[in-house]
């Protein structure tokens, strides 16, 4: 009968049993390939099981893995869960104080390390907490266990049988604790189980078509959007490939040729911007016959007619081509989320034939909760809810979500898991949606992030956000104005395409913090702001604007891992310019 997958680890014995393969997890480690075959990555995972064991880890101890993306992310993942202990994934970013509170809050035990920068980070704090941290990691340091003892170990472990730990994991029990701050308050721990991810992975399969056997992975492991996406390349015969960081993902595409990928909206928004930027460039007819093939793509629908057809074939074999080259050229599907993605630039990726499918979800949710398919794709939406989950609008607009992929709880928060997952079953997701059609959900902006001017009128900032990001001059923005008479945006520059601007208008750039007070520059993004506001409601509409020298980063504490913006940072940083911009403008009217 073969394996049935029930938990998370049953991937492997289905691996090896249906499609076992020469490379089925590779990394790149400072520039070089590190390949694992499944029999030997399987066997690798076996071995760390039983190392593990070997130092006292048994079911339900907590081990955390704090690492950029490789394979011994997924090997100490699989080696930790299938013994039945919980994994728990820590951002490669994290501050300190956040590392402590995770490490004592789910008394972690034993930690895996990346690197030595990583293993410093988390040493200071061990060292602060009472119980003792066993810290292993990947890369050799000096001075601190290797993880290869512990694999060199579990070889000599002739008298474990591992079976018997497995058979001990039952589908409900906890897979993992994945602690989200989210944009405010202390981290919670998400307690999702095997049956959460498995269910998961099975129902948001339908994204993949065959065809899809070779995968580039480089979103963060640590955040469960990848971490399921890799459990899915896994059970659909993917070869998974890491890239070594985002500085070398043009050169890892071209390497891997990927079939997919899953991304956030902004990398795609780059990718564009530099297509973009190289067809002004052309010239003559090409320069023509290049932005000819972009207005066909914006026009774009799955279903079309003769006519379209036969423009779009002549678009795509003359200039999409090059676009398909650029991403590898063998891209059959790219999978979005973590942000409302441009609807615009969803019709020209289809049109280039590089679909890209927008889904929808959070932590509590395992993630997918909507995703979009070949079978039922709606631009400008988050797609039809997957096999198994329900979804429906409360009255005052929030979405709410119930089905196999809702978590078991918050860590020993009770309280919070109440809040937030009501009698029913249903969760709620602090979102604001609608479903059109009654089945393809559109968010519109976060519950909490709606604020109300002075005039008592409500504006959702996120929907006038992602239009100023459709100008190519705007990297990023937060439009605010709580109980403020007007809204109004902090903007960041997009300052390599402000280099080019200025350069065609013949203005002298210095440094980012004089451009952002030029005059022409201001009156630039002013016009910009005028422009972008005609669709939204008077009341929505953006009066004043300060440019901003220096981008939002997770290191400068202003944006989470998953690159959304911590609001109350970012206003709280600004205080004293967004006084200054509003008290400006009083003085304007007097």
């Amino acid at each position: 009968m073969g394996t049935v997958i029930t938990r998370v680890f049953d991937i492997l014995a289905y691996n090896l049993e249906k499609f076992p393969k020469e490379e089925f997890v590779s990394g790149k480690i400072n520039g070089e390939w590190k390949k694992y075959s499944t029999a030997s990555f399987c066997k690798t995972v076996d071995d760390l099981s039983k190392g593990l064991i070997s130092i006292g880890v048994k079911k339900e101890s907590r081990i955390a893995v704090m690492s950029h993306n490789r394979p011994e992310w997924n090997i100490s993942d699989f080696a930790i869960m299938q013994i039945g202990a919980y994994q728990i994934p820590l951002y490669p970013t994290l501050a300190e104080h956040d590392i402590k509170f995770i490490l004592e809050n789910a008394e972690v035990s034993v930690i895996f390390v990346a690197d030595e920068e990583i293993y410093k980070k988390v040493n200071s704090v061990a060292n602060e907490i009472e119980s003792e941290i066993k810290i292993y990691s990947f890369n050799q340091v000096s001075g601190v266990s290797h993880w290869g003892e512990l694999i060199a170990e579990g070889q000599e472990q002739t008298t474990i049988a591992l079976d018997t730990y497995r058979d001990a994991i039952k589908p409900d029990d906890i897979l993992t604790l994945i602690y989200t701050s989210g944009t405010t308050g202390t981290p919670k721990g998400v307690m999702l189980t095997h049956d959460n991810l498995v269910k998961n992975f099975e129902n948001s399969a339908v994204i993949f078509p065959a065809g899809v056997k070779k995968v580039l992975s480089f979103l963060p492991l640590s955040h469960i959007f990848e971490r399921m996406i890799v459990y899915l390349y896994l059970y659909t015969d993917a070869a998974v490939y890491y890239a070594e960081s985002m500085d070398t993902i043009v050169a890892d595409i071209q390497f891997v040729k990927p079939n997919g990928f899953s991304t956030v909206p902004r990398l795609l928004e780059k990718v564009y911007e530099k297509i973009m930027e190289k067809g002004k460039e052309l010239t003559g007819i090409k320069k023509g016959l290049f932005f000819w093939a972009v207005g066909v793509g914006e026009k774009f629908e799955i279903e079309s007619g003769w006519f379209y057809k036969l423009k779009l074939g002549i678009a795509r074999k003359l200039i999409f081509s090059k676009w398909q080259q650029a991403l590898g050229g063998e891209i059959i599907v790219i999978v979005s989320g973590g942000a409302a993605l441009n609807p615009r630039l969803a019709r020209i990726f289809w049109a280039a034939d590089m679909p890209v499918f927008e889904g929808y979800g959070l932590t509590e949710t395992s993630p997918v909760i909507t995703v979009n398919h070949f079978d039922n794709t709606m631009f400008g939406t988050v797609g039809p809810v997957i096999k198994g989950v329900e979804v429906k609008i409360a009255e005052d607009g929030e979405v709410l979500a119930r089905g196999h992929n809702i978590m078991k709880g918050y860590y020993n928060r009770p309280d919070l898991t109440a809040e937030t997952v009501d009698a029913e079953g249903w969760f709620h997701t602090g979102d604001i949606g609608e479903l059109i059609d009654g089945k393809f959900l559109k968010i519109t902006d976060r519950k909490k992030e709606i604020f109300k001017t002075a005039g008592g009128k409500y504006v959702a900032p996120q929907m006038i956000e992602n239009k100023f990001k459709e100008t190519v001059l705007v990297e990023q923005v937060m439009v605010l104005g709580e109980n403020r008479k007007f809204p109004s945006a902090l903007i960041v520059p997009n300052f390599n395409a402000l280099k080019g601007w200025a350069a065609k208008k013949g203005i002298t750039y210095t440094t980012n913090e004089e451009m952002v007070k030029n005059e022409q520059v201001i009156a630039k993004f002013n016009e910009i702001v005028e422009y972008t506001g005609k669709d939204f409601g008077k009341w929505e509409q953006v009066k004043r604007i300060c440019l901003l020298p220096k981008e939002w980063s997770i290191a400068g504490g202003e944006l989470t891992p998953k690159l959304s913006l911590k609001r109350k940072i970012i206003l709280e940083k600004n205080k004293d310019i967004i006084e200054k911009m509003y008290k400006d403008a009083e003085n304007f009217k007097a």
